[in-house]
């Protein structure tokens, strides 16, 4: 086939059979017609189309060798039934010219057994769906460029030292905050979150504050604004640097304690730093999976632990005599309530030893992140436990095996004992933990339903009632 010759019509076609293919033609992108052993007779191509160029030499060519190998496996599945089956979308390809795509409809040419495939041009579709693809590509790679510029800016707001706002100065509210600046004004983040900067400091009204506000930001930023925070009272000093965004006028404002309350944070910080060092309680911090983050010397002494090193990051689990089973009952019930008092156990020393000690934790945030405070009171042996009385009969083995609660479960502490025995050993564990029933089902190693059918069968909490 030449280019100038659209259509080659089959040597035996009538004149009826060559209007029908000068039809097709006009219908279709691109026409073939295969006849005996799948081998292409005629190419007949739409004169309004581009494809006479690409389909030159077709005639004579086996069908399979003008389509790439995945759309003559879709088109040889589908030639055994061409009239009933959809249409398809395949590639044709070869080894001297590109892939380019067709839609073809197959169907039977009447009284013969010859095949026509009826085709549309699919490559200016083609060409649009690659673009949307690189359109949803563009814009994948600039959402994770501002994913990426939100985690900076996040991480550089939050890690400042300086607490910060960012204030509009069109509508005088919030538009952003660190963590150190909700700290310093007394609120939580998101109830400042876009509030008035006036509500937030006594003495000035919105109008006269964003004023100062702004003249201060436009000015060489060495001036402060001395302020009252209207929730704590704490006297502060702002320095404000305006930009703009997003058509608005923005005030950067750093805040900080003014002289006298930095003098006073700097008093009290001393004091506690003394108290943290020189206080003869043990006092230790840790993190929310129970890592030692800071540790007195007074803490060292209980445990025997001769140097920070061996203590910093060490799991504070490994000094519980109860291990893990303590330390959850200690985080479980301080994140819960904020802070926990009067916990008896005992602290393992770095030499095999084992000190009763009665805990007191709370609970605080430390630049986003929890952290809790431990107190740990040395007690004598004989007080560090006040077991339940026994019905006036004082006997050396009941308390023996009340020792046993906390380190055994209940089945095997009360397998040959009576039900006293297990009654005591529950007393024993609300006891211990200041009876909170949970940390009690945890010492025992029960359910809080099993738990609290032992109670109402033993009239526990009947008691506690009254």
């Amino acid at each position: 086939m030449t280019p100038d010759s659209q259509t080659q019509p089959l040597s035996s076609v009538d004149p009826a059979s060559r209007v029908v293919l000068d039809l097709l033609s006009a219908a279709a992108d691109l026409t073939l017609v295969v006849g005996a052993g799948q081998r292409v007779e005629t190419v007949i191509v739409n004169p309004q189309s581009s494809l006479a160029a690409l389909a030159t030499g077709w005639e004579g060519q086996p069908l399979d060798a003008l389509f790439a190998p995945e759309s003559w496996s879709k088109l040889s599945q589908r030639l055994t039934a061409p009239d009933t089956s959809p249409s398809l979308e395949l590639n044709h390809g070869g080894q001297a010219q590109y892939e380019f795509p067709v839609r073809y409809a197959l169907r039977r040419w009447p009284g013969t057994d010859k095949l026509l495939l009826l085709g549309r041009d699919l490559r200016q579709l083609a060409e649009v769906q690659q673009q949307l693809v690189q359109a949803h590509r563009a814009i994948g790679r600039d959402h994770e460029a501002q994913r990426e510029l939100e985690t900076r800016y996040r991480v550089l707001m939050e890690e400042n030292s300086f607490p910060l706002l960012i204030i509009s100065e069109t509508t005088g509210r919030i538009v952003d905050l660190n963590s150190s600046a909700a700290r310093l004004l007394g609120a939580a983040r998101s109830d400042l979150l876009n509030a008035s900067i006036a509500q937030e400091f006594d003495g000035r009204r919105r109008g006269e504050l964003l004023d100062s506000l702004a003249k201060n930001g436009t000015s060489d930023g060495t001036g402060y604004l001395d302020l009252n925070v209207r929730r704590t009272g704490q006297r502060v000093k702002i320095n404000a640097k305006m930009f703009r965004a997003s058509r608005d006028r923005l005030l950067l404002c750093r805040v900080g304690l003014s002289e006298s309350a930095q003098s006073q944070e700097s008093d009290r910080s001393v004091m506690m730093q003394n108290l943290f060092e020189k206080g003869t309680d043990a006092i230790v911090f840790v993190d929310g999976a129970g890592l030692i983050k800071a540790a007195n010397e007074a803490f060292l002494n209980l445990t025997d632990s001769h140097s920070q090193s061996v203590v910093i990051d060490r799991a504070f689990s490994d000094f519980l005599s109860r291990g893990a089973v303590d330390l959850k009952v200690l985080l479980d019930n301080v994140k819960r309530v904020g802070h926990l008092r009067h916990y008896r156990t005992r602290l393992n020393t770095d030499y095999m030893g084992e000190v009763s000690v009665e805990l007191s934790a709370t609970l605080f945030q430390d630049k986003g992140k929890q952290i809790i405070g431990i107190v740990a009171r040395d007690k004598v042996v004989s007080d560090s436990i006040v077991w339940p009385p026994t019905s006036g009969n004082d006997n050396e083995g009941l308390r023996n095996v009340m020792r046993l609660v906390g380190y055994s479960t209940l089945k095997e502490i009360v397998d040959e004992t009576t039900e006293i025995i297990e009654k005591m050993c529950i007393e024993a564990a609300l006891e211990m933990s200041g009876n909170n029933r949970a940390a009690a089902a945890e010492l025992l190693s029960l359910s809080r339903q099993s738990l609290y059918v032992k109670l109402r069968k033993f009239g526990i909490l009947n008691k506690e009632a009254e």
